[in-house]
Formats: structure tokens, C-alpha cells, sequence
């Protein structure tokens, strides 16, 4: 199988406007095609980051604002999300006045050019947008650089399962069912890229030696539901 993502700047302006043309279904399509258990997901993410009150956090690959909505529900914190789609950002920010929420400031920006000062963050959020970026050393080397001393970086991905039977039954509803409902609702072909940017995702261990590799002192693995999904988590160096 040949790999459908683009790569550099092409797959940057690919998923950009893939995730502008299912913007308006995204939420639906999210919790109905994972049968709402990327809520459970998202929740186990965020109590695996250990935020206090006043930290200030940045959700890259924000979408909707989801985990930063979540998060600024359960905590006293500044939240800031940056996503590379405009169209999800304009829709993080009406979910987010919606419910009148105070704290949470979503902006248009690239993973890999973060427009935030060195040292500026207390912990950094990805879910389920790392494997959509281009370059993964230089958005960690970008997640490093802005996080203070002692931050933490949480990563939240689909994975392998490492069960031969539940990979079985997963793969078959990844690459089978899951784009013919998802083409249902979108013409894009983002429920055939899904599939195949899980399929073609570094191995576990491979995203932490990357961690690593960009500078965090430590990095930990977290599987959930067998393994389908997986918490990354970087410490970067206290001073």
C-alpha cells in the first residue's frame, strides 16, 4: 500500500483544507463513528497531565476545542488552542462563546511555527493531531522550545493494538466501514486518509525516542482500550 499522505508543504496545505471541508460535520462524525468513545479518550488524556490551577496551556491542533473546553471546565487556567484550519478555529471560538467561557482564546497557526515565546507554557496538548503534521522533530523541537522548565507535553493518538484479534477487528472497521459511513456525510477524503495516516504513524516507541530526541528528559506510554488509542507524555528538564 502506497502512503495517501502528502509530505512538507503539500500534505501542511492538504490537511488544511481537508479539515476545512468537514469542519461542519466534524463534531457529529467524531462521536458517532468512534461510538462516543473519544470523550472517554479525551477525559483519561487530561487527568494523565496533572494541571494545576493557573498553569497556562496550549492545545495545538485544537479542532473544535474540545480538550481545552474540557480542560477549562475541570480547572483554573488560561487556555490557549491554535489549529492549522481556520474554519475549526471559527467554530472552537463559537462553541467557546456558547458557553460563555472565560480563559480559552483559539487563534489559526502552524504546530511547526508556533507564534509563542520560548519558556511560555506549563503543559502542551495534542489530540489526535500529531500524525497530521508534517515534520514531527521540528513540532517537537517547537513543543520544547515554548514549554517552561518542568512542563509537560501530552500526546493523544491512535495506535496499533498490539492484541492480533482486536487489530483484526479494528483494521477491518478502519479501512472498511469507517470511510463509507464517513463518505456519507463529507465529500472529502479525509475518512480514507484517517485509516491510512494510522497505518503509516511511527510505533510507539518510535514516537518517544522522537520525544527524546527533541529534548524532553523523559517520555512515557499510556494505552487505552487495548491499545487503540495511546497517551505520549514528555517532561522536559526542570532548572
Amino acid at each position: 500500500m502506497q502512503e495517501f499522505t502528502h509530505h512538507g508543504k503539500d500534505k501542511k496545505e492538504f490537511v488544511r483544507q481537508m479539515f476545512d471541508d468537514i469542519s461542519p460535520n466534524y463534531d457529529f462524525l467524531n462521536h458517532f463513528l468512534s461510538l462516543g468513545i473519544d470523550i472517554y479518550w479525551r477525559k483519561k488524556f487530561i487527568q494523565k497531565l496533572d494541571i494545576q490551577d493557573d498553569y497556562t496551556i496550549l492545545d495545538v491542533a485544537c479542532g473544535t476545542g474540545d480538550v481545552g473546553i474540557e480542560i477549562i471546565k475541570k480547572h483554573s487556567v488560561s487556555v490557549t488552542g491554535i489549529d492549522l484550519s481556520p474554519k475549526m478555529v471559527e467554530l472552537a471560538q463559537e462553541k467557546a462563546r456558547k458557553k460563555k467561557l472565560d480563559n480559552i482564546t483559539f487563534i489559526e497557526g502552524d504546530a511547526e511555527n508556533l507564534p509563542l515565546n520560548d519558556n511560555s507554557v506549563d503543559c502542551l496538548t495534542i489530540s489526535y493531531g500529531f500524525r497530521n503534521i508534517s515534520k514531527y522533530e521540528t513540532a517537537l523541537s517547537e513543543f520544547h522550545r515554548v514549554l517552561k522548565p518542568g512542563g509537560r507535553l501530552g500526546i493523544l493518538e491512535f495506535s496499533k493494538p498490539k492484541s492480533k484479534i482486536i487489530a483484526s477487528i479494528f483494521g477491518f472497521y478502519f479501512h472498511e466501514i469507517l470511510p463509507r459511513i464517513g463518505s456519507l456525510f463529507s465529500r472529502s477524503d479525509a475518512y480514507r486518509y484517517l485509516p491510512e495516516s494510522v497505518d503509516f504513524f511511527p510505533s510507539r516507541h518510535d514516537i518517544c525516542r522522537k520525544i527524546i530526541y527533541s529534548g524532553f528528559k523523559r517520555a512515557e506510554i499510556h494505552d487505552l482500550t487495548f491499545g487503540i488509542s495511546t497517551i505520549f507524555l514528555g517532561f522536559k528538564v526542570e532548572k
